[in-house]
């Protein structure tokens, strides 16, 4: 999984991908448990093998979801990771997860050693903001309609794997409102 992971977001040369797949090892986490705590510094980055997270917030008493990661995804706080600084929210276990993770370490020093993982490292967070700021696009200009349609375009599995009070906080509607969303929008 990691070699197809890897090639969906460019090319890395056969000595590279073989160094880089060395330093990975599985994990496995429980159903609600934090991978990553607000204000911790993320050390690991992380392939999603089985299960799904979400990034979450709580500001002003009201919880909010960030994103998702899924099966076949990475997963961890990306800037934390990169940036070696706290993290601003928590990662959050909904499945039961196993993942494959590497330390920042073993990361930077791969980084350093083969300028394809490098290069590797830059178009795969460069499509990182791009999503991101698709999604800040989403958040300031759709309606909630337009919001829930781009998600299920995006990711239509979402509803079956991620409970719906989730799915609300990420779209910025409440619960109740989600619900109409159901039955209004065709799938």
């Amino acid at each position: 999984m990691l070699r197809k992971v890897v090639s969906s977001f460019g090319e890395v040369d056969d000595a590279a991908l073989a160094a880089f797949a060395a330093p990975w090892t599985e994990v496995t986490f429980k159903r609600r448990e934090l991978m990553t705590r607000e204000g911790e510094t993320e050390k690991y980055l992380y392939l999603v093998l089985d299960g799904v997270q979400r990034a979450c917030r709580s500001h002003n008493e009201k919880e909010v979801t960030l994103v998702f990661s899924f099966t076949g995804s990475f997963s961890g706080v990306i800037d934390s990771f990169f940036l070696q600084r706290p993290s601003a929210f928590d990662l959050e276990v909904l499945t039961a997860t196993r993942c494959l993770r590497i330390h920042y370490n073993d990361m930077t020093a791969l980084m350093e050693q083969h300028r394809s993982i490098e290069t590797w490292v830059r178009l795969a967070i460069t499509r990182v903001l791009a999503d991101t700021l698709q999604r800040h696009i989403e958040i300031l200009s759709y309606s909630a309609e337009e919001k829930f349609t781009a998600l299920l375009r995006r990711s239509p599995h979402v509803l079956n794997l991620v409970p719906h009070k989730y799915l609300a906080s990420y779209i910025g509607v409440d619960p109740t409102n989600f619900s109409k969303l159901l039955g209004k929008v065709k799938l």
